[in-house]
């Protein structure tokens, strides 16, 4: 954003801090009369209708809320009225205070119903949605997160917007009635300048938005050693990671590291990934009782967690625990895939095996009360010995670890489980098994926290590559069962076979309109891994299928690179092309890395041109910030060398070529291709015949080793 973008905000805020100056203590007192009475009328508005878990989250609120689409649109035209659009998830404990606080509150809910036309978003629904307005209060606030709350003219462009805004004011800032009211104050009397402003900013987003500017620079493997280089800096050593507090997963970082380490031989930087698994695995961030992470971790020592837990991350860390099972041979790892797994078809599968999105932070109004334990619980819980043994193996203490603070009276003394002291000796292990159990128990009887069950198809995709991968390198028939399931879902569900359209969210029986990159690219690397992992022509027809619609709905055929939303959606004012790795990669990085694979397995050459194409416009991405792409990097990494296919001719669904098929998945080689020798593969492919049974060729282009069934000559051939 320019300067004088900035300004204009500026004044904005000046005009509101201002006047906040003058009535701060009367608006405090009647905000606090108000919450006395909220709740004694119980509301029912429109977004009763909707199947968003989160919209529905606000049916009751005295807030006169629509739903994103045209009878919003429209009313604010009509009555020349600002929009206040609200952005946030289901799952996400702020959206859930500054509900309690201000959209439960009359006084609140009587300014918006008479000033503003209110929308709400469900920020996973709309990603795209969501990705305008956040990328605006980003680029004039210095910051984002949710709730997102912005203010937009009748033609849905953005003037004002923060994040969370408190109930009173605080630290000079002003309350959320106050904001109301002074931005209404402005609307009425500076209505020409708002626009103005709006105006001026859209013109600066679109003009970024629409910089194409293919690179000429050639993209090396030094632009890799210099990225490897640059996140090694960030590692901490003594807890593993890269930065400080708060601590994020993000597995695309890690496993970008893995296959630095292998490229350039570097053990430092496969250490220090191997000793962020572990490090993760033992904290409180990772469930140790019923499995699964949490969204991440409030220190440095992933010991506190932010408690919701998201079906992506849960997925990208079964794909990094994977890698640093293969790389290591350390069965701990492996047993951290397993864990996941447990617990995501446990708790966030649907009986026709869709995967649900989330599970809250909060129950009863805690955040973490579901998961934490006082010592004086476990000590009424669990025998003696039990007791000795797992208050040491969890550090458990009387004062606990963890302060509440999501309510007016937090709970005392909670401590986050976490493997404090996992020296256990033979007689322990036992002791250990039984109190676990004894708390599995006890915790199922809690309140659980909030479980978003709608199925997105971007996410499911994550997951069904998880569960793919996952039966393809441990060998277990139940992660493929759950693979094929979660397909045959997701295509009933979601996809429209006349058309070939993928739809993005499906709950309650019903299907939304909206069409997403990220869907698309997620489920197409997710249809991928489950090819790879059984050979089965038909999942690489539907890849095809997939990756076709992509190129056709999303692809920029003159510049490269893949528009967010497809074209033709009249309610966004950008066409936005997404360039950043962060808790879930890009739809860009995705889509080229599918692509680049697709392309291999199936020699499609227009695969590979659009794939390449893309990442020559992301070139100065890659080059000048690296920390923001490492998913990104992954396909540059795949993309620099002509990768080796492994070709299971005959039939993988045979004893033989099962094991063979195993063979294949048990080596860390990122940058292969496995395919058979029947559907639509590479031509090249089909020609290889079986010999006695199956065999593999490991093939470089259209040299290959002599077939093979001997698994240790696969390892070797691949390596």
């Amino acid at each position: 954003m320019s300067r004088g973008a900035r300004l204009g905000i500026s004044l904005v805020w000046l005009a509101i801090l201002a006047a906040c100056r003058r009535d701060t203590q009367q608006e405090t007192n009647g905000n606090m009369q108000s919450k006395a009475v909220t709740g004694a009328v119980l509301h029912t508005n429109r977004l009763a209708r909707e199947k968003s878990p989160y919209l529905l989250q606000h049916q009751h609120n005295p807030v006169d809320w629509y739903a994103w689409g045209d009878e919003a649109f429209a009313k604010a035209r009509q009555e020349n009225k600002p929009i206040f659009l609200s952005i946030g998830y289901s799952t996400c404990h702020w959206c859930h205070v500054m509900e309690r606080e201000s959209f439960e509150s009359e006084d609140v809910a009587k300014f918006l119903n008479a000033h503003f036309v209110s929308i709400k978003v469900d920020r996973e629904e709309r990603p795209d949605v969501d990705r305008i307005y956040m990328t605006f209060v980003q680029a004039t606030t210095g910051q984002g997160g949710w709730p997102l709350n912005v203010f937009l003219t009748p033609e849905l462009k953005p003037f004002f917007g923060g994040t969370y805004f408190p109930p009173d004011s605080r630290y000079g800032r002003p309350s959320f009635l106050q904001l109301l009211q002074q931005i209404q104050q402005l609307w009425q009397n500076r209505r020409d300048d708002l626009a103005g402003s709006a105006a001026n900013i859209h013109a600066q987003l679109e003009q970024a938005a629409s910089s194409n500017q293919l690179s000429t620079v050639l993209l090396t493997a030094e632009d890799l050693r210099r990225a490897g280089n640059l996140f090694k800096q960030s590692f901490d050593p003594t807890n593993g990671g890269f930065g400080g507090a708060p601590k994020f997963p993000q597995p695309s970082q890690p496993q970008f590291l893995l296959r630095y380490a292998k490229r350039f031989h570097d053990d430092e930087a496969k250490d220090m990934v191997l000793a962020t698994c572990k490090k993760m695995a033992s904290g409180g961030i990772h469930d140790q009782l019923g499995g699964g992470f949490a969204r991440y971790s409030v220190d440095a020592q992933w010991l506190v967690p932010h408690f919701e837990k998201m079906l992506y991350d849960n997925a990208q860390l079964v794909q990094l625990y994977l890698d640093a099972y293969l790389v290591s041979g350390d069965k701990n790892h492996a047993d951290v895939v397993r864990d996941i797994l447990s617990y995501v078809l446990s708790d966030m599968t649907h009986r026709d095996g869709g995967f649900y999105s989330a599970e809250d932070a909060d129950s009863e109004g805690h955040e973490g009360k579901f998961y934490c334990w006082t010592q004086q619980e476990l000590q009424d819980l669990l025998t003696a010995d039990e007791f000795k043994v797992a208050t040491r193996y969890f550090g458990v203490t009387p004062q606990g670890n963890f302060v509440d603070h999501s309510h007016p009276q937090p709970l005392p003394n909670q401590n986050v489980l976490s493997i404090a002291d996992p020296n256990l000796s033979p007689a322990e292990q036992p002791l250990l098994k039984s109190a676990k159990q004894k708390m599995l128990e006890v915790r199922a009887k809690r309140v659980r926290p909030h479980l978003d069950d709608k199925v997105l198809a971007s996410w499911n995709g994550m997951m069904l590559g998880a569960f793919a991968r996952a039966h393809a390198v441990l060998g277990d028939e139940k992660y493929r069962a759950a693979a094929e399931k979660n397909l045959a879902f997701l295509q009933a569900k979601l996809w429209d076979p006349k058309t070939e359209t993928l739809y993005h969210r499906w709950r309650d029986g019903e299907r939304d309109t909206a069409q997403l990159l990220e869907g698309y690219a997620y489920l197409l690397c997710g249809t991928l891994d489950l090819y790879e992992a059984t050979l089965e022509p038909k999942h690489l027809e539907f890849a095809i299928a997939l990756a076709e619609g992509m190129l056709a709905r999303f692809y920029d055929s003159d510049h490269g690179g893949f528009w967010q939303s497809a074209a033709g959606a009249i309610d966004l004012i950008l066409r936005v092309k997404e360039d950043y790795d962060g808790a879930q990669p890009s739809g860009n990085s995705v889509a080229i890395m599918g692509l680049l694979r697709m392309g291999k397995i199936t020699d499609r050459k227009e695969f590979i041109a659009a794939a390449e194409k893309s990442l020559r416009l992301f070139a100065s991405r890659l080059q000048q910030m690296p920390q923001a792409v490492p998913y990104l990097l992954q396909a540059l990494d795949f993309s620099l060398e002509e990768p080796k296919r492994a070709v299971l001719a005959g039939l993988a669904s045979e004893r033989g070529g099962k094991d063979l098929l195993f063979g294949i998945h048990s080596i860390y080689q990122p940058n292969k291709a496995v395919l058979g020798n029947a559907g639509p593969v590479e031509p090249f492919a089909k020609t290889l015949p079986a010999k006695d049974g199956a065999v593999v060729y490991v093939c470089t282009g259209t040299a290959c080793r002599p077939p093979t069934k001997d698994i240790a000559a696969i390892r070797k051939n691949l390596q």
